[in-house]
């Protein structure tokens, strides 16, 4: 099993420093959120993307892939009636994986609450199709560059729009593209009726990405969830790909999120 962490972690630190920090830590990859990188993610060139792969590669590192996507610019929305609207989203998320793939990247989690939540006057089966339509137009531009979109579903305080992972695999299977998969996360699970170890069961065949976090909004090992059963599950289930830290309470400062995270990740997996 391999680890990484979300660059976005290492707040007011360049992109070489958090690569070489993540690195020494003990990481095999970095996961980057696009608006570390530029402001307008929309002005990301394949120079920058080839620049994020060299850099990564020199500390030793694999680009895992991106995540937030949408955060900016922060208009965009992916299950709105306005078509002109979804027709930029859809131009956003495939120049997206463009750049995600010319740096070496596999994976786009799509989070996004804000931007997939559904208005009261919205039918839910009508943006549902939405949905689905533009991720399998983004899907065919992701192929392209050897890129998979990875759905994440989210707390209900989060969105109103695929809350569960049963939800989010309904879309995948209406969208009907292998591009489009499942994206696991914790503290989204943590939501959920169900138990986590059984979540991760019954979706391992969509799973190709996953979020170790905490609900306090911290990293994994700094909250009451137990990652025993979650990490066993993940073995379990012949899961391959990275289990990626990512943390929204960026305190006590990054070094101590990333070692003490690893450190314990590494613990329960032995």
């Amino acid at each position: 099993m391999k680890f990484a962490i979300c660059n976005e972690t290492y707040q007011g630190w360049d992109y070489d420093r958090t690569c070489a920090h993540i690195a020494e830590t003990g990481y095999d990859g970095v996961e980057i959120a696009p608006f570390t990188l530029k402001n307008d993610p929309r002005e990301l060139s394949d120079e920058d993307a080839a620049d994020c792969r060299k850099i990564a590669e020199a500390a030793g590192l694999e680009v895992v892939g991106l995540h937030w996507l949408l955060v900016k610019p922060a208009w965009l929305h992916l299950t709105t009636p306005d078509s002109l609207l979804r027709k930029d989203t859809v131009a956003f998320a495939s120049h997206m994986a463009r750049f995600c793939g010319v740096a070496g990247g596999k994976i786009m989690v799509w989070g996004s609450p804000k931007q997939r939540n559904l208005e009261d006057d919205w039918g839910y089966d009508e943006a549902r199709d939405r949905a689905a339509d533009a991720l399998r137009e983004i899907c065919v531009a992701a192929a392209d560059s050897g890129v998979t979109i990875a759905m994440e579903p989210l707390g209900r305080k989060e969105t109103n729009f695929l809350t569960t992972a049963a939800e989010t695999v309904e879309l995948i299977k209406r969208v009907d593209h292998p591009a489009c998969q499942l994206h696991l996360d914790v503290k989204a699970m943590s939501d959920e009726e169900k138990e986590i170890p059984d979540i991760i069961r019954e979706n391992v065949e969509h799973t190709v990405h996953f979020h170790a976090n905490d609900p306090n909004l911290r990293g994994p090992g700094f909250g009451e969830v137990k990652f025993e059963p979650i990490m066993e599950a993940l073995k379990e289930a012949n899961y391959a790909g990275y289990v990626s830290v990512e943390v929204f309470d960026y305190t006590p400062d990054p070094e101590t999120i990333a070692v003490k995270s690893l450190e314990y990740l590494k613990s329960v997996t032995a």
